[in-house]
C-alpha cells in the first residue's frame, strides 16, 4: 500500500530495529512519542476548526469512518507493540520477566522444539514467523481499507458533480449560485475524503512498518541463539 511503499523509502525507517527500540519496551516508547505527535496535531486541527468543517463538507461520513478506523487501528498498534516488547525482554532475560498469565515466550517454545530430535525447523521457522507476523497481516489488510475508503469517497464525490452537471439544461444567471454550490459540494466530498484516506494509510502504515522490523529482528535473533545453542550441544557432545 501507499504507506508501505513511502517508508521503505524513508531513511533508516525501514530498515532493522533501531537503537532505541532495543531498550526495555523501547518500540511502545517510540510509539508513544508518534502518537503524541499524532495527538498534538488533532488538537492543534481543533483549536483551528478543520475537524468540524471536515466532518460538515463529508455527507457521506467516510471521513469519519476512516479516522474511526484509524484510531482503532493505532491503539490495536499499541498493544502489538507491548506484547513485543515482552517478547524481546523474555529472550533477554528469560520468562520470568513475563507476567504470570501470559504464555512461554517464543524463544523459550522455539528452543524446547528446536532441541527435540527430528523435529522439522521448515515448520518451527514457519510457526515462529506466523506469531510474529501473523497479527499484522489484518492491520495491513484495515490500512488499505482506509485508502479504498477514500478512493469510494472520490468516486462518490465526482458522481455527485457529473449527476449536478447533467440536470443543467442551460446557464441561468439566477440559479448560478445553488448550482456552483452543489458542484464544490461534490468536488469537496472526493477531495476530502481522497486526502483523508491517503493521510491515514501512510501514518498507520509508519506503524506497522515499524512493529514489522522490529518482528523481524526478534525472529532472527531468536533463529541465532537456538542455532547457537545446538552447536554449543554438538561440540559438548564431541568433546565428552
Amino acid at each position: 500500500m501507499w504507506g508501505a511503499l513511502l517508508v521503505k523509502r524513508l531513511p533508516a525507517v525501514g530498515g532493522p530495529s533501531l537503537q532505541l527500540e532495543q531498550a526495555p519496551q523501547g518500540l511502545f516508547l517510540l510509539w508513544l512519542t508518534y502518537m503524541g505527535l499524532l495527538v498534538f496535531a488533532a488538537h492543534t486541527l481543533w483549536q483551528h476548526g478543520l475537524w468540524h468543517r471536515l466532518v460538515q463538507a463529508d455527507p457521506t461520513g467516510l471521513t469519519v469512518v476512516i479516522v474511526l478506523l484509524f484510531i482503532g487501528c493505532s491503539l490495536w498498534a499499541g498493544g502489538r507493540c507491548w506484547a513485543l516488547g515482552l517478547q524481546r525482554q523474555a529472550f533477554l532475560g528469560g520468562d520470568a520477566l513475563l507476567p504470570h498469565n501470559a504464555q512461554p515466550s517464543w524463544s523459550h517454545d522455539y528452543g524446547l522444539a528446536r532441541a527435540h530430535p527430528g523435529t522439522d525447523n521448515a515448520v518451527l521457522l514457519q510457526v515462529l514467523s506466523d506469531r510474529a507476523h501473523g497479527p499484522q497481516e489484518m492491520a495491513w489488510w484495515l490500512n488499505g481499507i482506509q485508502l479504498k475508503l477514500g478512493l469510494l469517497g472520490k468516486v462518490i464525490g465526482f458522481s455527485v458533480l457529473a449527476l449536478e452537471l447533467g440536470r443543467m439544461d442551460g446557464f441561468d444567471p439566477q440559479q448560478s449560485a445553488q448550482m456552483l454550490k452543489s458542484l464544490t459540494g461534490g468536488l469537496g466530498i472526493a477531495l476530502l475524503t481522497t486526502i483523508t484516506g491517503l493521510s491515514a494509510n501512510i501514518l498507520l502504515g509508519l506503524q506497522l512498518m515499524r512493529i514489522d522490523r522490529f518482528a523481524d529482528g526478534l525472529v532472527a535473533d531468536i533463529l541465532s541463539q537456538g542455532e547457537a545453542r545446538i552447536q554449543n550441544d554438538l561440540n559438548t557432545k564431541a568433546h565428552g
